[in-house]
């Protein structure tokens, strides 16, 4: 977990590996967490996450999304890679049954560097918050792409 208090960014990545038994309590400590912090900006990579159970999806649609749909955020980003079909598809059959009730923007990315430079506005301080990030988690693996510098997404003057 990340958090920027100037950009009301807050970045999060499952840690959990296989074991979805916390899936539930962990949601609900994201929602209580992001509320007490009034986040506007959210990231939430879903790559380490395993495929997300029928019981699961029926309860983040029946309670978790509506109550993150009151929320303060105006963007979120999810980061699904294309190989992870499961999830994609639940999230995206989620989304559609909740539409009429989000507020906020969201967009799919392969991958958090390009994820991280829309959300934050192309900020400048966006090298230092990888570099934060890769101190406590360690450097993305290969591939990843989230040090990369990606031309298309450079800083505004």
């Amino acid at each position: 977990m990340q958090f920027d208090e100037e950009l009301s960014l807050l970045r999060i990545e499952w840690a959990s590996g296989n074991d979805m038994r916390t899936f539930r309590a962990s949601a609900e400590q994201l929602l209580v967490l992001s509320q007490r912090l009034q986040v506007r900006r959210l990231l939430l990579n879903m790559n380490t996450l395993p495929d997300i159970s029928v019981y699961d999806q029926v309860w983040l649609g029946a309670h978790w999304i509506p109550t993150l749909a009151k929320s303060t955020l105006e963007r979120v980003v999810l980061i699904n890679h294309r190989r992870r079909v499961h999830n994609q598809l639940a999230i995206e059959s989620l989304l559609a049954q909740m539409l009429p009730i989000i507020r906020f923007d969201i967009q799919y990315f392969p991958q958090s560097g390009p994820g991280l430079h829309w959300l934050s506005d192309y900020s400048d301080r966006l090298p230092a918050l990888l570099a934060e990030w890769d101190a406590v988690h360690g450097p993305a693996s290969p591939g990843s792409g989230a040090n990369r510098s990606y031309p298309l997404y450079q800083s505004r003057p």
